[in-house]
């Protein structure tokens, strides 16, 4: 499969959210193989023959399933041979900076840390420790705020303690995933991230960090890889998911509320970056989500 039949999925996870939960109950898997910048815990129950692809692995699953991805690691899961006509997928995705390096080297959390690095490679958990944990994430979303997310941590605690875990991928996807990031580009983008609705120009923004224009593009493209205008744009999409998923503004709306004075262009970049246009991402997505 290569890499034009891999669609880079932009959430609608934002930085003030610890993470969320997609909860659904479907006949069939429909999502393209794809990634996201978040990591991803993915419990799928009465799947049995469904097709999973991590990475460079691919494998046929059973009635339980749960995988732990890492950051920008390739994924999918594909009905295949699967004849279930009540297929329950819960998904939990969080940022990878809600657990900071220095608190993930205390000796506390040296396995959780070891298990989110691996995660670059994905991760599958054995039977038992599925069917152990499985009543805590089908009930994590009736859970709210702090306790929610203290319970998630201990569910990510139990995991990386467990047994017979499974590493499925060769080959990992992700470089320094705890290195700290450069000051300039944090704040570039936490800049960003509050003023996504509002007109922000380079100017602004390399001023804002003490550096000529000039300079700032070549040191965002260098640390993300990304133009900085590509940068404002994934965040004002991923902005955007968020209020078509959590909102019934019409979608002309959520183009100006995210900053895209141009419906046309809006909706040019969406279903360049979605695969998808606006509408249809709406629509597609059926099901509860829950932000905490």
């Amino acid at each position: 499969m290569t890499d034009t039949n891999i669609l880079r999925e932009i959430t609608p996870l934002t930085q003030s959210d610890c993470f969320m939960i997609f909860s659904r109950t479907k006949k069939k898997f429909d999502f393209p193989l794809h990634y996201h910048e978040e990591f991803e815990l993915n419990l799928i129950i009465n799947a049995k023959g469904a097709q999973r692809i991590v990475g460079d692995h691919i494998d046929q699953i059973d009635d339980l399933e749960l995988v732990l991805v890492g950051p920008n690691l390739n994924h999918g899961w594909f009905t295949h041979e699967c004849k279930s006509p009540e297929i329950t997928e819960i998904t939990i995705q969080f940022n990878k900076d809600l657990f900071e390096d220095k608190l993930l080297r205390k000796n506390q959390l040296r396995f959780m840390r070891s298990m989110l690095e691996n995660a670059g490679n994905g991760i599958l958990f054995s039977q038992d420790t599925i069917r152990h944990l499985t009543p805590r994430l089908l009930s994590l979303n009736q859970k709210s705020g702090f306790d929610s997310v203290l319970e998630l941590m201990s569910i990510l605690h139990d995991l990386s303690i467990s047994r017979n875990t499974r590493l499925l991928s060769d080959t990992t996807f992700h470089k320094g995933l705890f290195n700290h990031n450069s000051r300039r580009i944090e704040k570039a983008f936490e800049y960003m991230n509050n003023n996504y609705d509002k007109q922000v120009s380079l100017t602004d923004i390399a001023k804002l960090v003490g550096m000529t224009e000039v300079s700032f593009s070549r040191f965002i493209k260098k640390c993300t890889g990304n133009t900085f205008i590509d940068s404002l744009n994934e965040i004002r999409l991923g902005h955007a998911c968020r209020m078509l998923v959590n909102t019934t503004h019409a979608i002309a709306e959520i183009s100006y509320k995210c900053g895209f004075n141009n419906i046309s262009n809006f909706n040019r970049l969406f279903k360049k970056k979605k695969g998808c246009t606006p509408k249809n991402f709406r629509e597609s997505l059926s099901g509860v989500r829950t932000f905490i």
